[in-house]
C-alpha cells in the first residue's frame, strides 16, 4: 500500500504522463470530428504539456512547491488551442491545492482534483458538457468517492482512471456529433492518456524520459545508466526560407524522405518559410535535403546523448543582441495610446491586416494555433497603453484571454473574432478618440454579422450532420459546421456561396490561397459576379495554406 507521493515521485509521474500524451498525440488527432487538415487536438494538448515538461525536467531536487510553480507557468504559457488552454487550467488548479504541502496524500488528491476542475470550468465562458470537463469532472467526483473508503493512492488512482474511462466512453451520449462521428470526445481522451502515463510511473513502470529537454539523469529510475539508448541521436531544427517551388505534393515528399531517415518528424510550412524538427543519426542529410528548396536559417542540432546541448546556430549571438536592443529602442519611446495584434498566415492576409494598421502579426491559425505564450511575447513588443488582440480563429481565443490576464502592464482586449474576415471587419470599425469599451462592443456587434466559409480537402472518412465525407473530399465550412461537400472545387465552392447568401448580403469577399493560381481565383468570382449580380465582389490573393479559399459574406 501506498499512501503519500513525494516530490520526486511527483516529477516522474508528470514527466511519463507527458511522454505517453506525445506517444499518443495522433491518435488523438483522429478523433477530432471535422477531418481537417489542420492543428488538432493531440498536437495542442502535446505542446502544451510539453512546455511545462522542459520545466519539470530541470528541477534537481523537487518540491511540491517548486513543481507546482514550473507545472502551471510552463503550461499557462505554452497553452495552445481550446483544449491545451483547459489542460493548463487543469494543472493551474491542481497545483494550487498541491503546493502547500510536501507530500501528496489520498485527502490532498482529493482536493487537488476537485480545485482542477473548478479553476478549468471558470475559465471557459460556455463549459460544454461531453468533453474533457467533464470527463476531469467525473474523476474529481470519484475522487472524493474513494478518499472517504481508503487511503490507499494505487487503488484509488486506479477507481479515478477506470471512472474517468467510462465518462469518456459516454461522451457521444452527451454530444450527437460524436455519436454521429463514432468517436469519444478528443480532449478528454488526451486527459486520461496524462492520468494513465502518470499511474504507470506510479505503480513503477520503466518509462525513457531522456528525450524531454533538461531532464535530470536519474528521473525514471535510480537504475538509468550515464548513456541512454536512443535511437536516433541528433535533434534536428531549422527553418527553410522558401526560393524554390514547394507544394503540398512536395511536402509529403519531404516528410517521407525524413521519415526514412529518422522519427519525431513535425513538418510545418507558413507562407514562404517552413519550420522543421527531426530526430535523426545524421542531420547532414535532412540539412542537405531541405537546401533543394531554399536557404536555411535558424538551425539547431542538439545531441542528445550528450548531458549537455551542443547549440550550433552560429549567429544566435548577434540576433539575440539585436533582439535586445530593438526591444530597449521601443521601450525608450513614449507608448501610444492604442496598437493591435491579429493572428492570421499567408502574406496577402497579412498584407490586408498590416495595412488596416494591425502592429504585430502572429503567425498562425488553423495550421498551428499559437500559444499563450506566442501572444505574450506579441503584446510585448506592441509599446500601446491599450491593445486589441484579434485571435481570429475559436481555437485561439482561450489562449489570447490567457495571455490578457498574465499581463499587468497593459489594457489588453480580446475580440473574439473566430475567423480573419471578422477580424478585418472588427478593425474596419475601430473609432478613433472613442474609448475603448465603445469600440470593442462596436467592432464585436459589426464582426458578427460576417458570415465566414472556408473551403479545404478532407483527411479521413466520416459522416457529420449526415454528409457523407470521403478522404480527399473538398469540403466547404461555414460558422456552424460543413454545409458542401464534393469532388470538384469550384462546384463546391460555389455550393459553399449560395449557402452563405441571403436577400441581405451586400458583400462577398474572396480571398484565395496558395495553392489557388489567380486564373482558377478569377473564374470563380467571375461565377459569383454573375450569380448574384446585386451584390459587391471582391478578389483577394490571401495566400494562407491548406484553405483553397476563405469566403466572407455580410
Amino acid at each position: 500500500m501506498v499512501t503519500s507521493i513525494d516530490g520526486k515521485t511527483l516529477q516522474t509521474m508528470f514527466l511519463a504522463g507527458a511522454k505517453n500524451l506525445e506517444a499518443k498525440k495522433e491518435w488523438i488527432n483522429e478523433l477530432n470530428v471535422f477531418p481537417v487538415p489542420d492543428g488538432d487536438t493531440g498536437t495542442n494538448m502535446t505542446l502544451t504539456i510539453m512546455s511545462a515538461a522542459k520545466e519539470v525536467s530541470g528541477i534537481d531536487n523537487p518540491t511540491m512547491e517548486t513543481l507546482a510553480k514550473a507545472i502551471s507557468s510552463g503550461s499557462l504559457r505554452g497553452a495552445r488551442g481550446n483544449s491545451g488552454v483547459i489542460l493548463s487550467q487543469l494543472f493551474r488548479g491542481f497545483t494550487k491545492e498541491i503546493k502547500a504541502f510536501e507530500t501528496i496524500d489520498a485527502v490532498v488528491l482529493a482536493n487537488a482534483c476537485e480545485r482542477a476542475v473548478e479553476t478549468a470550468y471558470k475559465a471557459v465562458m460556455k463549459p460544454k458538457e461531453g468533453t474533457i470537463l467533464t470527463v476531469a469532472k467525473g474523476m474529481a467526483d470519484r475522487a472524493k468517492e474513494v478518499v472517504l473508503e481508503t487511503d490507499d493512492l494505487e487503488y484509488m488512482i486506479d477507481e479515478i482512471i477506470k471512472h474517468g474511462d467510462y465518462v469518456l466512453s459516454q461522451t457521444p451520449e452527451m454530444l450527437p456529433v460524436l455519436k454521429q462521428a463514432g468517436v469519444v470526445d478528443s480532449g478528454g481522451q488526451g486527459l486520461m492518456q496524462v492520468i494513465k502515463g502518470a499511474y504507470d510511473a506510479f505503480m513503477g513502470k520503466e518509462i525513457d524520459l531522456s528525450t524531454i529537454e533538461g531532464t535530470p539523469a536519474k528521473a525514471a529510475t535510480d537504475e538509468v545508466p550515464e548513456t541512454y539508448d536512443i535511437k536516433y541521436g541528433y535533434c534536428t531544427e531549422f527553418i527553410i526560407m522558401l526560393e524554390k517551388e514547394y507544394n503540398m505534393e512536395k511536402e509529403h515528399e519531404f516528410k517521407a524522405y525524413l521519415e526514412s531517415i529518422g522519427d519525431s518528424i513535425v513538418v510545418v510550412s507558413d507562407d514562404d518559410i517552413v519550420k522543421v524538427h527531426v530526430h535523426t543519426n545524421d542531420p547532414g542529410l535532412a540539412i542537405q535535403k531541405a537546401l533543394t528548396f531554399g536557404s536555411l536559417t535558424k538551425m539547431k542540432i542538439d545531441n542528445m546523448r550528450e548531458e549537455h546541448q551542443e547549440k550550433l546556430i552560429k549567429d544566435a549571438e548577434k540576433l539575440a543582441a539585436e533582439q535586445k536592443a530593438e526591444e530597449a529602442k521601443k521601450a525608450d519611446e513614449p507608448r501610444k495610446p492604442v496598437g493591435f495584434i491579429a493572428v492570421s498566415i499567408g502574406e496577402g492576409m497579412n498584407e490586408i491586416l498590416s495595412g488596416l494598421g494591425v502592429d504585430e502579426i502572429i503567425e498562425g491559425g488553423q495550421t498551428m494555433n499559437p500559444s499563450t505564450e506566442d501572444v505574450l511575447n506579441a503584446i510585448d513588443k506592441v509599446n500601446a497603453d491599450t491593445i486589441f488582440v484579434l485571435p481570429n480563429n475559436k481555437n485561439i481565443i482561450l489562449a489570447a484571454e490567457q495571455a490578457r490576464n498574465l499581463t499587468e502592464d497593459k489594457e489588453i482586449i480580446v475580440i473574439p473574432s473566430k475567423t480573419v474576415p471578422q477580424g478585418i471587419t472588427a478593425i474596419i470599425n475601430y473609432v478613433q478618440d472613442t474609448d475603448s469599451k465603445t469600440n470593442a462592443e462596436r467592432m464585436t456587434e459589426e464582426m458578427s454579422k460576417v458570415k465566414t466559409g472556408s473551403v479545404t480537402y478532407a483527411v479521413r472518412d466520416t459522416v457529420i450532420d449526415d454528409k457523407e465525407i470521403k478522404e480527399n473530399d473538398i469540403m466547404g465550412i461555414g460558422d456552424s459546421g460543413i454545409i458542401s461537400v464534393g469532388t470538384d472545387l469550384f462546384k463546391t465552392t460555389v455550393d459553399m456561396v449560395s449557402n452563405l447568401v441571403d436577400d441581405d448580403s451586400e458583400i462577398i469577399s474572396i480571398y484565395y490561397g496558395a495553392d489557388v493560381d489567380e486564373e482558377a481565383a478569377n473564374e470563380l468570382s467571375e461565377k459569383i459576379e454573375s450569380l448574384y449580380p446585386d451584390v459587391e465582389v471582391d478578389l483577394n490573393c490571401g495566400g494562407q495554406p491548406i484553405y483553397y479559399y476563405i469566403i466572407s459574406v455580410e
